[in-house]
C-alpha cells in the first residue's frame, strides 16, 4: 500500500472517531468546558502512556529505532512540538467546547468547525504552499456540502457562540499546521502523548481558576468524557499526527472534515435519525470533494504529454 494512501486511510479513520464523539461532546455540555476538557485529556494521557511502550516494543522487534530522544536537540525540538502542538490543541477544543455550551447545536458546530478545510490552504498560502486548482475545487465542493449537510435552516443570527466556534476553526487550522511541521521531525506517538499532557495541565489549570469541577460532575458525566478522552483524544490525534505525516496539509484537512458526514451517518444508523435528501446530498458533496483531491490528475497528464 503506498504511503499517501495508507495515510490518508489513518486520516479517515480519525474523522469517523471524531464524528461519532460529537454526540458526546454535545452529552457533555452541562458540565464546564474545561473541566471536560481536562477529563478526557488526562484520560488521553493514560491511554497514551501505555501505548507508547506498546509501539517501543514493536519497533524494537523489527531492528527499528525506539525510546526517547538520545541528542540534546532531538529532545527540545520534542518538546517544543508537543508545547506548540498541545497549546493550539488546548486553545481550539477549548473554544469548540464553550461554543458547543452556549449553544448545543452539534450540526452548527459541526459546520463551523469545518471550515478550517477552507482555512489550512489559504493560511498556507502565507507560508509560500500554492494549492493547485484541482485542490481549491475540492474546497469549493467540500464547504458547499458541508453547508448541505449541516445547515438545514440556513444560519438565521449570528451568534456569540458562532463566533467562538469560527475561532476554534482558525485554531485548529494553526494546530493541523503545526503538526504538519513537527510531524516529520519527532516520533508521532510520543508527540501525541506530550501534546496531551500540555492540553491537560492548561485545562486543569483553567478549570480550577473559571470553574468549580466536582466529582459529581464527573460522576453524571461519565460516558461521555471517557469516550471522548480514550477514542477521540487518545486515539484520534494519535492518528492524525500518523497520518498527516508527509501528506499535504490541505488534503489532510480535507479528509478530515469527513468527520461531519461520519457524524450524520452515525446518527442515521445508531440513533435512528433521518437523512433528508439535502443532507445526503451534502454527505455526497463531501465525500466527491476527498476523492477529487485524492486523484492523481497531475500524474496523468504528465503520462498522456509522454505517449
Amino acid at each position: 500500500m503506498k504511503t499517501q494512501t495508507k495515510h490518508s486511510l489513518m486520516l479517515m479513520l480519525c474523522a469517523f472517531i471524531w464524528g461519532t464523539a460529537f454526540v458526546a461532546q454535545s452529552a457533555g455540555s452541562g458540565m464546564g468546558a474545561y473541566s471536560f476538557l481536562a477529563g478526557r485529556s488526562w484520560l488521553a494521557v493514560l491511554v497514551l502512556i501505555p501505548t507508547v511502550f506498546a509501539f517501543d516494543t514493536v519497533r524494537k522487534k523489527q531492528g527499528q529505532p525506539y525510546g526517547w530522544p538520545k541528542e540534546k536537540s532531538e529532545r527540545k525540538t520534542l518538546l517544543v512540538a508537543g508545547l506548540v502542538c498541545g497549546t493550539f490543541l488546548f486553545a481550539a477544543s477549548a473554544a469548540q467546547q464553550i461554543g458547543i455550551t452556549i449553544n448545543p447545536s452539534t450540526a452548527k458546530a459541526a459546520f463551523l468547525t469545518a471550515m478550517y478545510v477552507v482555512m489550512v490552504p489559504v493560511f498556507g498560502l502565507f507560508l509560500g504552499r500554492k494549492g493547485s486548482a484541482q485542490l481549491w475545487v475540492s474546497m469549493v465542493i467540500a464547504v458547499a456540502g458541508l453547508y448541505m449537510l449541516c445547515m438545514k435552516n440556513g444560519f438565521g443570527g449570528i451568534e456569540t457562540s458562532d463566533w467562538i466556534l469560527l475561532s476554534c476553526a482558525v485554531l485548529f487550522s494553526f494546530q493541523i499546521m503545526s503538526i504538519d511541521h513537527f510531524s516529520p521531525l519527532v516520533d508521532g506517538v510520543r508527540l501525541s502523548l506530550i501534546q496531551f499532557i500540555v492540553v491537560a495541565v492548561e485545562s486543569s489549570a483553567a478549570a480550577l481558576i473559571f470553574e468549580t469541577p466536582t466529582l459529581a460532575e464527573y460522576g453524571a458525566n461519565f460516558l461521555p468524557v471517557v469516550y471522548c478522552g480514550v477514542m477521540s483524544s487518545g486515539a484520534g490525534y494519535t492518528l492524525q499526527i500518523l497520518g498527516q505525516k508527509d501528506l499535504n496539509p490541505a488534503i489532510a484537512s480535507l479528509i478530515m472534515c469527513l468527520e461531519s458526514v461520519f457524524s450524520a451517518l452515525g446518527g442515521w444508523l445508531l440513533l435512528g435519525q433521518n437523512l433528508s435528501m439535502r443532507e445526503s446530498a451534502g454527505c455526497t458533496l463531501i465525500f466527491a470533494a476527498v476523492v477529487l483531491s485524492q486523484l492523481p490528475l497531475a500524474e496523468l497528464r504528465r503520462c498522456k504529454k509522454g505517449a
